[in-house]
């Protein structure tokens, strides 16, 4: 169905008490009338819904699959439309328990796409945890099994985390997909938080945290060595120059640990975002050993040193086109401070590549498609560095 169409439906049941147009709110009414219609066909095909989930979703405006499902109020995770969502989840598994990325797997589903969801092709294909994949899902469905103790749930939670445990190399990191996909696909990935979510989700896991005070001793004490091993790669991984530690670059050769190159604009580098989450994640470990404060003194400085001030970023119409959105830097002297996605290693200058692989020194000298299409730069997070690090010295007494 039309997404907006239900949107003005749900405006029109939320707003009884404000006055609109007679025939305005006739043509929405009748509007309405049909959206819902449609919207109920969806809702009985699928499957995996019972009656009072279907009833309720034809009511509900539907929500998309993501993160930020990870943050409502308890009391939502025992909704019919939270429970139909991980229904849809137990469909989207993988017979080796992880899932798929970049799919809106809160959508309601018809029979015939259910269907196609179990065909053992689709059961039987390769997951990932790339883009939030696999460790988002665990978390949702764990969420759900607390408000609910359906056992579908916590059965799927446990096949998920059996994945992960399983895909990890022995020398503590984790692929980008697993079954292995040749090429830069098993590298260990720091990308987009990728082994970070892992790491946070197995730590909390092997912490008795909620919500997953129901995961077994067992998976929990494979769930801490997991974690140990996961922690020893990071410190091995960190990239040295002229002696001194510095960042991380967003994927790591699984053999050698040296920096490694992903896609044709994603080249060997230090990542400022990926070194970021990494620095994140040390600071949260309780008594953190030499080692760790090591590495996060050096990190810390590292993002210190490279970050970028006095510019901006703004969208602008194409040149070209005059329709297609198009990315420009502006100086600004009051803008907040940035860090760029790559520098180069030894140099720390910002790298902007294009498709072709070619390095460039200005975001302005790529192509227009990779300008607005990428993420070339992230906030710098003056919090971390002002606030949360000194902070951190002084609660584990570290010194200079």
């Amino acid at each position: 169905m039309n997404r907006n169409s239900l949107n003005d439906c749900t405006q029109v049941s939320q707003s009884r008490h404000v006055l609109i147009r007679p025939m305005l709110s006739v043509a929405l009414l009748l509007l309405c009338s049909a959206s819902f219609t449609g919207y109920a066909g969806q809702c009985r095909n699928a499957g995996p819904v019972n009656t009072a989930n279907a009833a309720l979703a034809r009511t509900v405006e539907p929500v998309r699959w993501s993160r930020a499902l990870l943050k409502r109020d308890k009391k939502w995770y025992s909704s019919s439309e939270a429970v139909r969502i991980a229904d849809n989840l137990l469909l989207y598994q993988r017979d080796n328990g992880g899932w798929n990325k970049n799919t809106d797997m809160a959508k309601p589903l018809s029979r015939e796409e259910e269907k196609a969801l179990q065909a053992p092709a689709e059961k039987g294909g390769v997951a990932t945890i790339d883009n939030g994949a696999t460790f988002t899902q665990m978390e949702y469905l764990a969420r759900v099994y607390e408000a609910t103790g359906q056992q579908k749930y916590k059965e799927g939670f446990l096949r998920g985390l059996d994945y992960l445990l399983e895909a990890q190399y022995d020398n503590g990191g984790w692929p980008q997909f697993y079954p292995i996909r040749k090429g830069y696909y098993e590298h260990i990935t720091f990308n987009d938080g990728a082994m970070m979510g892992v790491m946070q989700l197995l730590r909390n896991v092997a912490l008795n945290k909620a919500p997953y005070a129901f995961v077994d001793a067992p998976r929990k004490e494979l769930s801490a060595n997991a974690v140990e091993k996961g922690l020893d790669v990071i410190l091995k991984s960190q990239v040295k120059v002229n002696g001194k530690l510095t960042a991380w670059c967003a994927q790591h050769n699984h053999i050698t640990l040296a920096p490694a190159n992903a896609r044709a604009y994603e080249l060997v580098s230090l990542s400022g975002g990926e070194s970021l989450g990494i620095i994140k994640y040390l600071m949260a470990l309780e008594k953190p050993s030499p080692e760790v404060i090591r590495a996060v003194d050096a990190a810390v400085s590292w993002t210190n040193q490279v970050k970028i001030t006095g510019i901006r970023l703004k969208w602008i119409k194409d040149a070209t086109t005059h329709t297609e959105r198009d990315r420009i830097v502006v100086t600004d002297p009051t803008a907040p401070p940035l860090l760029a996605r790559f520098y180069e290693i030894g140099t720390n200058k910002p790298m902007f590549v294009g498709r072709d692989g070619i390095v460039h020194e200005k975001l302005a000298e790529i192509e227009q498609e990779r300008r607005s299409g990428y993420s070339w730069y992230i906030a710098f997070s003056q919090e971390l560095v002002e606030q949360d690090y000194p902070a951190w010295k002084r609660k584990w007494a570290v010194t200079e």
